[in-house]
């Protein structure tokens, strides 16, 4: 199957969780909105058909058009074989995707507390508030979470959070590492030497040879400042 996913065109966002799984398996896709008259056709598909979706990311497969980032991974993990076979294991990756979810909320958050239609600058005084709970209080929750989970799982080694071989969910925390430094380069400095066991699976996804080259290959966006994790000095701490 050759499948269609449409997100908006130069930053990576709630798309690149997708784009990863897709990756990773060697999946035939098309990344729509970034081709010529990709984002008009985007907009077109949004909000239409039997099962509209709010927002991108959405994914057409087939006849199929599946919205929500942890719904297309919960679809894809058992297409891409990148999920456990049992309803126990799909259901727990997905409840690692959607935790994952919440924490990608807060991320964006840190920049935008206020409201995602005004500017970082209208709302900096409250961005340097959430960002100082987010590194102290709200970041350590999650990481230490996704690291007992990978600590717990003695079939994944310590480099895999479902079972003893590549998920979804991995491939999804990779991203919340590689993001985080890029946002908060200080505050990882730090962070991280409290969670090796979820930086081990950042560093096992990142050598995987079809991910490793799709990272140094121009479909990978870089991360800027449109996206979900952006660098502002000011929010970064030690």
């Amino acid at each position: 199957m050759k499948y269609e996913l449409y997100y908006w065109d130069g930053i990576q966002g709630r798309g690149e969780y997708v784009r990863l799984a897709l990756e990773e398996a060697g999946a035939d896709y098309r990344d729509v909105a970034r081709g010529s008259g990709g984002m008009d056709k985007m907009l077109r598909l949004m909000g239409r058909g039997p099962t509209p979706s709010f927002a991108p990311p959405y994914l057409k497969a087939g006849k199929l058009m599946i919205g929500q980032t942890a719904n297309i991974l919960l679809y894809l993990g058992d297409r891409l074989d990148l999920a456990p076979k049992s309803d126990a294991g799909r259901l727990w990756t997905h409840q690692l995707q959607l935790t994952i979810a919440d924490l990608v909320v807060e991320i964006h958050d840190t920049h935008h507390p206020i409201g995602s239609g005004l500017y970082y600058e209208d709302q900096k005084p409250e961005a340097k508030r959430r960002a100082a709970d987010f590194l102290q209080s709200r970041a350590p929750k999650f990481l230490g979470y996704f690291d007992d989970v990978l600590k717990a799982n003695r079939a994944g080694k310590g480099k895999h959070l479902v079972g003893g071989r590549i998920s979804t969910a991995d491939l999804s925390l990779f991203q919340i590492v590689a993001g985080l430094r890029y946002a908060f380069p200080k505050a990882m400095r730090r962070l991280e030497k409290q969670y090796p066991r979820v930086v081990a699976v950042h560093d096992a996804v990142a050598v995987r040879p079809r991910i490793a080259a799709y990272l140094a290959s121009p479909r990978r966006i870089p991360f800027n400042e449109e996206g979900i994790f952006r660098h502002y000095p000011e929010l970064d701490r030690k």
